[in-house]
């Protein structure tokens, strides 16, 4: 049966996200999750410390993110790159698209800090910002554990101004949020295993804190830009840079 991605290309466009319940089966998405486990156990101990971020390095249960995952195993490169995910980017974003980043999301029980809001965008680094984040949930996400909050229509406005924040994994943070257009046009949405949430790279989104006892927030994020797209590699690469120095100074890496 052909894919068909029309329903989630018009409200990408028109919203600038779009959900997809049960994108992958459950079958599918058990996989996902015991190659998640397989990676945390048998390839983070082997990983650059920067690429495993913590939010105290000292406790292995509150882990909270993975970028690049990519990099360091075949199973998650080839579910960057001629994949479903893939496929879905291609038409959302009208042409062919380039895998940049494959990355475990975790927003931990307890100690899951609250998301800034943000674009993605402003982190990327390219002209024309065309590209999109897809958010593929490993578990269950709703308004008690964290889950993703869009501004509907925000990717039509451009970006918006950024500055630090104290937030691991989520550096830059949207200054003026909070504005009457903000509030009126936020959106929660829940997800379960198997769901997908993708949004446009200038998309305003963010989520709140983790306060529950035991419910962690799981999840894949795919970044995949249009090959419009065309990016500062230096300015990419001196923010990492700096993104890690800041990190390790504050011990969460």
């Amino acid at each position: 049966m052909s894919e068909d991605f029309s329903e989630a290309k018009e409200s990408f466009d028109n919203d600038g996200f779009a959900v997809i319940r049960n994108f992958l089966s459950p079958d599918e998405t058990e996989d996902v999750q015991a190659n998640v486990a397989r990676y945390i156990a048998e390839i983070v101990p082997r990983i650059p410390r920067e690429h495993a971020f913590y939010e105290d390095k000292d406790d292995p249960e509150t882990l909270k993110q993975l970028p690049r995952m990519e990099e360091y195993d075949d199973y998650f490169e080839s579910l960057l790159h001629g994949s479903k995910f893939e496929r879905l980017s291609e038409v959302l974003l009208d042409g062919p698209v380039l895998g940049r980043n494959l990355q475990y999301l975790r927003k931990p029980a307890r100690v899951g800090l609250p998301t800034p809001p943000h674009q993605d965008g402003y982190y990327f680094n390219v002209t024309p910002c065309e590209g999109l984040t897809a958010w593929f949930s490993l578990g269950h996400a709703d308004e008690e554990n964290g889950c993703l909050r869009y501004i509907r229509g925000s990717h039509k406005k451009g970006l918006r101004p950024h500055a630090r924040t104290q937030t691991l994994g989520f550096s830059q943070g949207i200054t003026d949020f909070g504005q009457p257009d903000d509030l009126e046009n936020e959106v929660a949405f829940t997800a379960g295993p198997g769901d997908l949430l993708v949004h446009h790279a200038v998309t305003v989104h963010r989520a709140d804190d983790n306060p529950s006892e035991t419910r962690d927030r799981p999840a894949i994020g795919f970044v995949y830009l249009s090959e419009r797209a065309k990016e500062d590699r230096e300015a990419v690469e001196a923010y990492r840079k700096k993104l890690a120095e800041d990190l390790a100074s504050q011990g969460k890496i």
